[in-house]
């Protein structure tokens, strides 16, 4: 089993993913599955976020809690940019400085 250290950043976070997958027999995932996958997660973040906002949902339907669906989220994020080779890190940085010049209204 991996180990995630204390206070991980995101390439912590990356590395970690590479090795779960690898783990749990997931590295033959192609990056459509996983970003359908990833789509999947999301919209359980959303049913969750419904929930908790007391909007209706469909009574049998499982909901989990929404840290664990944004978790769930993080790892198919991760797991596109490392079959990418994107440092998640790097790409939110270097995206920020391009918004920082953007007018914001």
């Amino acid at each position: 089993m991996p180990n995630l250290k204390e206070q991980p950043t995101l390439k912590d976070i990356q590395k970690y993913v590479t090795e779960l997958e690898k783990e749990r027999g997931f590295t033959k995932n192609t990056i459509l599955q996983n970003s359908l996958m990833l789509g999947e997660e999301i919209g359980e973040l959303f049913k969750a976020i419904r929930k908790a906002e007391k909007m209706k949902t469909d009574d049998n339907s499982k909901v989990h809690h929404i840290g664990e669906e944004m978790a769930d989220v993080l790892i198919y994020l991760c797991s596109i940019a490392n079959r990418y080779n994107i440092n998640i890190e790097q790409a939110f940085r270097k995206k920020e400085e391009v918004n920082k010049s953007r007018n914001w209204k």
